[in-house]
């Protein structure tokens, strides 16, 4: 899967392996976003095993659709941030809770300046035991609606099913992932690095399609694409023809290399269950 990324002061965990599929992750490649996506954010929240990050993407004034991997076990509230870059270096300027087991609270998370939601996922959620009934999206419900950022328009139900050519298909995934390069000792090989922790855009063909999930060939080498997704991209946004089909959901590999998948939004389960929150 596509991992929700600890927040750290330093280098990824080394006892972050994935296996395939597993949550997903950041950026293979791809280009700084500034603001070509103002609508995606990253989100920071605490679960049983500690303080986590995402991404996350507007699609009302007050609702932001993710991964359920990025929603599910919360404590407390998420925070929430639209900014382009958080930190070109450590240490996170994240906030630390101040009650760790039971997450954040709005009042300390609008003290330090940021957005503060609610985290709901999907009833049907798999936790990645169903391929096809993978159901791995959730929704952050801001407390407060948001001002002068457009919500992204969400694609309409079986977009993706209308595609007969995937691999002809060009998809742009947005998110906060890390960044893969080589390390800055050690052995040289690509690996992903938890800073500059920004956000970040990819083009990538298709590579096939199910009633449940679009993946991507997320090889910054291949003719047609810039990258791929990769730890912290988890919940972050697929688009396809300037409207949001899928997000982010797993990867095959640990340093974020090749095969990506993308949880579909433009089929009824996952529509209907949306629908619910858009409402309000």
């Amino acid at each position: 899967m596509r991992a929700r990324l600890p927040i750290l002061a330093g280098a990824i965990l080394a006892g972050l392996g994935l296996v395939a599929p597993a949550p997903a992750t950041a950026s293979t490649g791809g280009t700084a976003d500034g603001d070509t996506h103002p609508n995606v954010a990253m989100i920071a929240f605490y679960d049983a095993d500690g303080r986590f990050r995402c991404s996350a993407t507007l699609i009302s004034p007050t609702v932001l659709v993710t991964a359920a991997h990025c929603t599910d076990g919360t404590l407390g509230q998420t925070l929430v941030t639209f900014d382009s870059v958080i930190a070109e270096a450590p240490p996170s300027p994240l906030p630390v809770a101040a009650d760790v087991t039971a997450g954040y609270t709005k009042a300390e998370l609008e003290a330090k300046g940021y957005l503060s939601g609610t985290a709901y996922t999907h009833p049907e959620y798999s936790d990645f035991t169903d391929l096809d009934n993978w159901n791995d999206v959730g929704v952050i419900v801001l407390d407060e609606p948001v001002e002068g950022i457009a919500p992204a328009p969400v694609a309409a139900l079986g977009a993706a099913s209308a595609i007969k050519q995937p691999r002809k298909t060009i998809f742009t995934a947005v998110g906060y992932g890390t960044e893969v390069r080589q390390a800055d000792s050690g052995p040289q090989k690509p690996t992903p690095m938890s800073y500059p922790l920004l956000r970040r855009y990819v083009d990538m063909p298709g590579q096939k399609i199910t009633p449940q999930i679009i993946q991507t060939n997320g090889n910054e080498h291949d003719p047609f694409g810039t990258g791929g997704t990769c730890f912290g991209d988890s919940g972050g946004s697929l688009w396809l023809n300037g409207k949001v089909v899928a997000v982010t959901s797993y990867g095959y590999t640990d340093n974020c290399r090749y095969i990506d998948g993308y949880q579909r939004i433009d089929i009824p389960v996952v529509a209907d269950w949306l629908a619910g929150f858009l409402a309000d």
